[in-house]
C-alpha cells in the first residue's frame, strides 16, 4: 500500500487527514481515488477538462514525477507521493519555494543533538571542533551534515522523506549560526577558557532541541526578520501562512 500526503493548505478537504492510504498503481489513479474520496478537494488538483492544475507539483518519494513519466508514474508499495501546491489559487512569489526534504534536516538535528549531549557527559571537548567543522561544511554545500547518515537510513526503509514547499536558505543559514557558535566554543576550550565554551556549546544544543522538538528554528526566524528589514544577503520571505521561524507542513 502507498500514502499520500496532504500539504497543510489542503488538509481541510481531507477531515484533517496528513497522509491517505492507496492501492493505485499510478500517481494519476492515485489522485484520481484522493479525489473520488474527498470531493471537495477536487478542484485545487484538477482544472474543468480533468487535467492536473499546473501549480500542483507532485513527488514520488523525493524525486520529481516531471522528472519520472508524469502521472504515469508508477507507485510501489511503501512508496510515499507528496502533493506539493504553489501558492494558493497559482499567484506567483518573487521567490519561489523549494521542496526540502525536513525528514533530512530533523534526522541531522537529532544526531546532532545526541553527539553534543554524549560529548557534554563525556567532557570530551576536543569533539566540539569536529562537529563545528562538519556543520560549516555542511553549510557551505547547503546540505545538512549527516545527510550520509539520513541515505543509510532511507536505504534501510527506516525513514521516509518529508517534502515540503519551503525556503533552503533559512535553514542554511541557522546550521552556520550553529557552526559558528561551535567555533567559538572551539577557540574557547583552546585558550583555557572552558567555561565559556561550554556555555556556547549549550546555546547549540538549546537552538538544536527547540527546533527538533518545539518546531521553531531561531536561525530561520533570525533570516527572516533580517530579510523584512532589507539586510543585504536575506531575500526569501517566509512561506505562506507560516510565522517566521515556525516550521511548515
Amino acid at each position: 500500500m502507498s500514502y499520500i500526503r496532504v500539504p497543510t493548505a489542503l488538509r481541510a478537504y481531507t477531515d484533517g487527514q496528513i497522509e491517505v492510504p492507496t492501492e493505485a498503481a499510478t500517481v494519476g489513479g492515485a489522485l484520481q481515488e484522493l479525489a473520488d474520496r474527498y470531493p471537495g478537494l477536487a478542484p485545487h488538483l484538477f482544472g474543468a477538462e480533468g487535467k492536473l492544475r499546473p501549480y500542483v507539483n507532485l513527488f514520488v518519494n523525493d524525486q520529481d514525477v516531471r522528472a519520472l513519466a508524469g502521472v504515469h508514474t508508477p507507485l510501489a508499495e511503501s512508496d510515499q507521493l507528496m502533493i506539493l501546491p504553489s501558492v494558493a489559487g497559482g499567484r506567483r512569489m518573487s521567490t519561489p519555494l523549494k521542496a526540502v526534504d525536513h525528514s533530512a534536516l530533523k534526522t541531522s538535528m537529532a544526531v546532532r543533538l545526541g553527539f553534543l549531549l554524549a560529548i557534554f557527559i563525556t567532557d570530551q571537548s576536543w569533539l566540539v571542533p569536529i562537529l563545528a567543522a562538519l556543520m560549516l561544511i555542511g553549510t557551505a554545500r547547503g546540505k545538512p551534515e549527516f545527510t550520509f547518515g539520513y541515505r543509510a537510513l532511507r536505504r534501510a526503509n527506516w525513514i521516509s522523506p518529508e517534502l515540503i514547499q519551503d525556503n533552503p536558505e533559512p535553514h542554511r543559514f541557522a546550521l552556520g549560526v550553529g557552526g559558528t557558535f561551535l567555533a567559538g566554543a572551539t577557540l574557547a576550550f583552546g585558550s583555557g577558557s572552558p567555561a565559556l565554551g561550554w556555555v556556547l556549546t549549550w546555546i547549540v544544543i538549546a537552538l538544536v532541541g527547540l527546533n527538533l522538538f518545539g518546531g521553531f528554528c531561531v536561525g530561520c526566524a533570525v533570516y527572516y526578520w533580517s530579510s523584512r528589514v532589507g539586510v543585504p544577503g536575506f531575500s526569501k520571505a517566509p512561506p505562506p501562512g507560516v510565522f517566521p521561524g515556525r516550521r511548515p507542513g
